[in-house]
């Protein structure tokens, strides 16, 4: 047997986690509203019956003037599930019986999951559940979904009110004298025209005309125009009645009178003692504190500088012990493999391409780490409410704070998923400016980038250059939001209201749980995408290969050199011995000098190599040579791969004299800060560039898809770029 339920429920009435706890999944549960954007779906096994599950996105109604109010609503309408279990959140339980009201308005059966109980008890409120089972005329299960707890009995509420099916008589709802009596006649009237009861309750039809629904105002007018007219005459008639009697509207009055039934709901349900530490009291007590004007502002800078201080010292040596790893795997694979395109590809293409990226797993896991706590014990909702006043600034607000969060406002997002939370916000300007704005932000594929020029030219400074970093994306998302919503992206200001939740201590599985996924997504795709453009590069790097012909200046070099040395001495700079002679090492330095002149002449020459000298002649101007071209033009498929890329570029070619002496070898960031053609000018212009410019490609299509408009995609691509290029030259210029 197989049932379809959806879970529903307001935003941080621990909908999710849940769902997850049913489930077995590990959906992403974060203390601030709006995590789940679209829909999610999971099949479990209980007792015989497979119970598919859609975790719905959050929200505090069912009328659509919001993305997830609209999804939440046509999946009950239009898929039909057998049964809605609404999570309500025990401690604030009179806002969250408001949506119970409208889910029941659409006569379908209902399951009620009293969660977060064990807040509510602390706070002094207890709930009498059977009373409020036998008010509603549902099932109400008492359960804490972060323990577990409740989650058996849940799914047996489910199993046994399947066969019935039964869903609350709507006609007992009672919406004041004026509006039942238009009600009836307009009940009435859609049972005699069948209009629009093949899907739907007929009182929640004439419900929402009276509150002018424009979702169902544009269904009834394909319906039957001619009812559709009749009904839009009795609400008008209604209108002009409230109009001018109370000076409201009929909208007004149904929201009033829902409010009124939640009361009529709560009475003889609900004991309060004052027992137990109100934790929305301590929260409301701190937050007169973290969130004031001046204080607010300064302890959150204080927090971004003492999670990267905790993440580049927790990750020092793990990062360390994974380049000496990726060191040792490329000496054993030197001496195991003959000279030969394999052996590139191993060394040069893998483990300098994918080792670079992987190489920084540690310090992406303990960023990861840092966000967890402050996502799960409620402080990203805290910096959303502070940076209100200063988005509104930019044309922005302060729902588009969750999206450039998601995406990498910390550090260690994505833009993907940002750029699909932006789906919460109401405003069109606003969401499409928080949609293009989005990608500036720091997310987890440019966190490598970072780390690697930071530590490699700025290494007593690296904290505080991260969160100079972090600032200017930031700062680059604002301004640039401003001037395209004062240009091309016009359109009105919205509001923002936004629930902060309870500060709640974050337990060490949610930590580890959080942190090691999002850790595990980022090792996964430099292991799939990471390594299939790596090996793309190695191609592009390594083909063509040098003739016969252009290798022989180059041999000739080094016969030129030997001919000032004994046959002895040059035996001997071939030779396997530890210790050689200072003359046979002087000479040794000298071909291995040649040779590396020679492999970069053949990355020179390659596909890629052309490419990049071809653009040198602009990006000159930034500091960027026909290497770090190439590396640029990959990171348009992921960020990531502007590391891997200069991986594979500078090993690609190099020689070591041996694994004790200095020329060639070490760590990237070690080659980089030799090389002279970097510098901190150059570093810094890589920093802002790549900030700045072009989106990934995936995050591209996303921006395509959620705009609508294939056009905003190419915008981000071309512009940014441009943009980048002009900030990167200054930059150079200006250090």
């Amino acid at each position: 047997m197989k049932m379809n339920i959806a879970v529903a429920g307001n935003p941080n009435a621990g909908k999710t986690t849940l769902f997850n706890a049913i489930a077995g999944t590990n959906y992403h549960v974060g203390n601030y509203a709006g995590v789940t954007v679209e829909k999610k779906e999971a099949d479990i096994n209980f007792n015989g019956t497979v119970i598919s599950m859609v975790d719905l996105p959050g929200t505090y109604s069912l009328t659509p003037y919001s993305l997830e109010e609209k999804v939440a609503r046509d999946y009950i309408i239009d898929a039909k599930p057998e049964l809605i279990v609404q999570v309500v959140d025990a401690s604030n339980l009179e806002r969250n019986l408001y949506l119970t009201v409208q889910i029941l308005e659409l006569g379908v059966p209902v399951i009620m999951a009293l969660n977060m109980v064990d807040v509510a008890e602390q706070r002094g409120i207890f709930i009498n559940e059977k009373e409020l089972a036998k008010k509603l005329g549902i099932p109400v299960v008492k359960t804490v979904a972060r323990k577990g707890d409740g989650k058996e009995d849940l799914l047996n509420a489910v199993i046994t009110a399947k066969p019935t099916g039964k869903a609350v008589n709507i006609e007992n709802f009672t919406y004041g004298e004026d509006i039942d009596i238009a009600l009836e006649d307009a009940v009435k009237m859609i049972k005699e025209a069948q209009f629009l009861t093949k899907h739907h309750h007929p009182k929640w039809v004439a419900l929402k005309y009276i509150e002018s629904d424009p979702q169902v105002l544009e269904m009834g007018l394909h319906e039957s125009g001619e009812i559709h007219q009749k009904l839009l005459d009795i609400t008008k008639k209604l209108s002009s009645h409230f109009g001018a009697t109370h000076g409201t509207n009929p909208e007004g009055v149904v929201t009033d009178q829902r409010y009124g039934i939640v009361s009529s709901l709560l009475r003889g349900v609900i004991t309060r003692q004052h027992e137990g530490i109100d934790r929305v009291f301590v929260s409301d007590m701190i937050d007169k504190v973290l969130t004031q004007r001046l204080v607010g502002p300064v302890f959150l800078l204080a927090i971004l500088y003492t999670s990267y201080q905790f993440t580049f010292w927790a990750s020092e040596y793990p990062v360390l012990w994974l380049e000496t790893l990726f060191e040792w795997m490329s000496t054993g694979i030197d001496g195991a493999i003959a000279d030969g395109l394999l052996k590139s590809l191993m060394i040069d293409g893998i483990i300098g391409g994918v080792g670079g990226v992987l190489g920084f797993a540690p310090l992406i896991a303990f960023m990861f780490f840092g966000i967890a706590i402050l996502e799960d014990s409620g402080y990203m909702a805290r910096i959303a409410y502070m940076l209100d006043r200063l988005f509104r600034a930019f044309g922005l607000q302060g729902s588009s704070v969750l999206p450039y969060i998601v995406s990498g406002g910390i550090a260690g997002g994505c833009a993907v998923p940002g750029v699909m939370a932006a789906r919460t916000i109401k405003g069109e300007k606003e969401r499409l400016l928080t949609i293009l704005t989005s990608p500036f932000m720091v997310c987890g594929a440019k966190l490598p980038v970072f780390a690697l020029l930071i530590s490699a030219f700025f290494p007593g400074d690296r904290s505080l250059l991260l969160m100079c970093v972090t600032v200017a994306s930031w700062m680059a998302a604002l301004v640039i939001a401003k001037g395209l919503g004062s240009t091309i992206v016009k359109g009105s200001s919205s509001s923002f209201i936004m629930e902060l939740p309870p500060y709640r201590f974050p337990t060490l599985k949610g930590l580890l749980l959080h942190s090691g996924e999002r850790t595990w997504m980022y090792v996964k795709k430099a292991g799939t995408i990471i390594l299939a453009v790596s090996i793309l590069l190695w191609v592009m790097m390594t083909f063509p290969q040098f003739t016969p012909e252009q290798s022989a200046p180059f041999e000739l070099q080094k016969s030129n050199v030997q001919s000032g040395y004994s046959a002895e001495v040059i035996s001997e700079t071939s030779s396997d011995a530890e210790k050689i002679s200072p003359t046979a090492l002087e000479l040794k330095k000298k071909l291995v000098e040649i040779e590396n002149r020679e492999g970069q002449a053949a990355l020179k020459n390659s596909y890629a190599g052309k490419i990049g000298t071809f653009m040198e002649p602009v990006t000159k101007y930034a500091g960027f040579d026909w290497r770090t071209n190439i590396a640029i033009i990959g990171g348009i498929a992921a960020k990531e791969i502007v590391v891997s890329a200069l991986g594979t570029a500078y090993s690609i070619g190099e020689v070591e004299v041996d694994s004790t002496e200095e020329a060639g070898g070490g760590s990237l960031g070690a080659r980089l800060a030799r090389d002279p053609s970097w510098n901190t000018g150059v570093a810094l212009a890589l920093i802002v560039f790549t900030i700045l410019y072009s989106p990934c490609f995936v995050t591209v299509v996303m921006i395509s898809k959620e705009t609508g408009s294939i056009a905003w995609g190419a915008f981000t691509m071309i512009a940014y770029t441009l943009l980048a290029f002009v900030a990167a030259v200054f930059m150079n210029l200006l250090f």
